[in-house]
């Protein structure tokens, strides 16, 4: 609509300044009138170019025809009566607080986030069947939708435990399923905070904590049964080799042992005197010190 202004106006000064260049006293018109002409003319020109901002799209509506190609980052050069509507394609937040049932039919306030961007490829038929304002009318009423059904499928305290990140799995993902045809592409759904009663707060809490004490007193009953079993097996090696020494000896052995014992000593430059034939067939050793 601009450049059809600017066209007629400088259609309208081109000629006005020929009708004053012929006249001597018309010379300060004339001027004008081609400085008006040129203005309004780079003015036009300049509306068959449009700038796209960084992470966003241009959809090309041309008197309700909306073009399925859409116009990417930077300078392009378009129709100049056409409308072109910039949409972003960036990543975008969109917070929700609920209060959403659980399985045991609790009532507990959730408060999540879902992260989502435009597919630049179906922008044209987003703006073309829904609109600019695609978050309000496809994402937020889904969003609550998809939240709600999927949280009454879960006990309170799953919200409260590692569970949560499956929950907020299922939650992106039948979310993704509703609207990826539409264009909307999600990346992820947090839970970002989980307001519970504060009597089933305390509770679940309890119950963690004695869930907690069990596994731990597992663990050392384990560890006990483990370290009984270790001396056990020690008892038992050392009263295997107290067998087989017990059978191995025998008064023979014993008598030969103490006559090379025997022999050391009298071959030691020690003064002592050696009896033999003492207890058992022993040598007996005194001291002469």
């Amino acid at each position: 609509m601009f450049f059809l202004v600017f066209i007629i106006i400088a259609l309208v000064s081109f000629f006005a300044w020929r009708g004053f260049r012929t006249n001597p006293n018309t010379k300060g018109s004339a001027n004008i009138s081609i400085l008006v002409a040129v203005g309004a003319g780079v003015i036009a020109l300049s509306n068959c170019f449009t700038v796209i901002p960084a992470g966003a799209v241009g959809v090309i509506d041309f008197f309700g025809t909306v073009s399925d190609n859409t116009l990417k980052s930077g300078i392009n050069f378009v129709n100049p009566l056409a409308k072109i509507v910039k949409m972003s394609i960036k990543t975008t937040e969109l917070k929700e607080v609920m209060d959403v049932p659980s399985k045991e039919g609790l009532t507990v306030q959730l408060e999540v986030s879902v992260l989502y961007h435009l597919n630049p490829e179906k922008a044209g038929s987003v703006y073309k069947t829904v609109g600019e304002e695609y978050e309000s009318i496809i994402l937020e009423p889904q969003f609550r939708s998809v939240t709600r059904g999927v949280t009454a499928s879960f006990e309170a305290k799953a919200l409260y435990t590692s569970e949560r990140e499956h929950l907020s799995k299922l939650i992106m993902d039948e979310v993704e399923k509703i609207t990826e045809e539409r264009g909307i592409m999600v990346e992820s759904a947090p839970l970002r905070r989980v307001g519970l009663p504060a009597g089933l707060s305390s509770s679940i809490e309890q119950k963690l904590q004695a869930e907690q004490e069990s596994q731990r007193m597992q663990f050392v009953l384990t560890k006990e049964r483990q370290e009984a079993d270790r001396k056990r097996i020690e008892a038992q090696g050392i009263s295997d080799f107290q067998k087989i020494v017990n059978q191995g000896l025998n008064s023979q052995l014993l008598t030969w042992k103490g006559i090379e014992a025997t022999e050391k000593l009298a071959n030691s430059p020690n003064s002592k005197v050696i009896i033999i034939g003492g207890k058992d067939g022993l040598p007996l050793i005194l001291d002469t010190k």
